[in-house]
């Protein structure tokens, strides 16, 4: 998340808990792609015979909950055969057919909606792209949530944006409500977000560790300096993150550290947030110690 770290004392460090940093120092993100909740799509009706191609494709491509374009770019590139940098040329081309809202202002960031798409002979990264993008504008463009986000006093592309700040910072839809509450609560007392996942994503990186020297990194995606939301999604949420987005929890939380898998601690004391991390941080050094 972003939390406000009391000042490390060692190599003037600030330790913080992202979503996508616990992966990798608990269970490691490749083993845990596999197990991402995702909604399983159909093509249309295809010809009953298929012309054999020289090497089978896959017959099916995930995409995770969270997933940055980058990621998915590089997924569809191999799903498909084709070469590196394909389907991001396809995504960003000024002559690119996607149904994005104006707002997006031709970035698929956060509307690449994540999913089991089926892979056929005729795939290509446009269509594929054009699936995730149109999936998502059905799933978002519904009444109902662009309502609720006007109660927020937020556009639905601000809240694809929150969306995606909570898919980063959470695991279960419990924290998820809670995390977006802390974010609505912080843009309601005009306080930075400070959230390492936006931090991370301004750098192409998931990390623990967010230096002193991070937070002054000169980008508009880095919620320490700049107040409010970043301009884009940082990642690709699905229906739980959005529905968090638009009903939060009811609570004056501020801050939240995740102490360890499954303990996620939210507050609205500063006090009582520094004595959370510093469980954190014994349980962190805890774990370093037996590993290795």
């Amino acid at each position: 998340m972003k939390r406000e770290f009391p000042k490390a004392r060692r190599r003037r460090r600030r330790l913080r808990l992202t979503r996508r940093g616990r992966l990798l120092l608990f269970a490691g993100v490749v083993g845990l792609i596999g197990a991402a909740t995702a909604v399983v799509l159909t093509l249309p009706p295809q010809p009953k015979k298929e012309p054999t191609a020289p090497q089978a494709r896959p017959k099916t491509l995930l995409i995770p909950e969270g997933w940055r374009s980058s990621q998915i770019y590089a997924a569809v590139d191999k799903a498909l055969g084709v070469r590196a940098g394909t389907t991001r040329r396809t995504a960003t081309a000024a002559d690119s057919r996607l149904r994005l809202p104006a707002d997006a202002r031709g970035n698929p960031e956060g509307y690449l909606f994540p999913a089991t798409y089926p892979v056929g002979p005729k795939s290509t990264p446009g269509s594929l792209l054009s699936f995730m993008v149109n999936t998502a504008g059905h799933r978002f463009g519904t009444s109902s949530l662009n309502d609720e986000a006007r109660r927020h006093g937020m556009t639905l592309y601000q809240t694809v944006i929150l969306a995606s700040i909570v898919q980063a910072e959470a695991d279960t839809a419990e924290d998820m409500a809670k995390v977006a509450r802390v974010v609505h609560n912080r843009i309601a007392r005009n306080m930075p977000l400070q959230m390492d996942s936006t931090l991370n994503y301004a750098l192409n990186r998931s990390t623990l560790d967010t230096t002193r020297q991070d937070t002054g990194l000169q980008s508009p995606y880095n919620t320490y300096v700049h107040r409010g939301l970043p301009p884009t999604p940082i990642g690709n949420p699905g229906e739980a993150a959005m529905k968090a987005a638009v009903r939060p929890a009811k609570g004056d939380w501020l801050y939240f550290v995740t102490v360890k898998p499954g303990d996620t601690r939210f507050t609205a004391d500063y006090e009582e947030h520094n004595r959370h991390v510093a469980e954190f941080n014994r349980f962190r050094a805890g774990a370093a110690a037996t590993s290795g």
